[in-house]
């Protein structure tokens, strides 16, 4: 499978585009401190701090404690089931809620 088919899961799973580049970043090239990933990418130091935060609040990353801290992705097969798992959360979710939503999508039609 190509970096571009897994970019474009990655994408379709919830991730923002640039949380899908760094964590391919980091996935393919082994663990990195920021300052790389910024040179290796071509972002933003805010984008790429932006989404290392978002990355490690879903533990789709880890970061070490050394100065500069180096960040380390999960493993893909581990991460595709965990963005699976919470898409699928998330349709149970709705699901779930179904009659409440369309009652209240009626009523505001009105």
């Amino acid at each position: 499978m190509s970096l571009e088919r897994i970019f474009n899961a990655l994408v379709s799973l919830g991730l923002s585009q640039t949380d899908a580049r760094v964590y391919i970043h980091l996935a393919t090239k082994g663990p990195s401190q920021a300052r790389r990933i910024i040179n290796n990418l071509s972002v933003t130091k805010r984008q790429v701090y932006r989404s290392l935060n978002r990355l490690q609040n879903k533990s789709i990353i880890i970061a070490n404690d050394k100065r500069p801290k180096e960040f380390s992705a999960l493993p893909f097969e581990t991460v595709l089931v965990m963005l699976i798992d919470l898409k699928h959360e998330q349709a149970q979710d709705i699901k779930k809620r179904r009659k409440e939503l369309l009652s209240n999508w009626r009523a505001n039609k009105k």
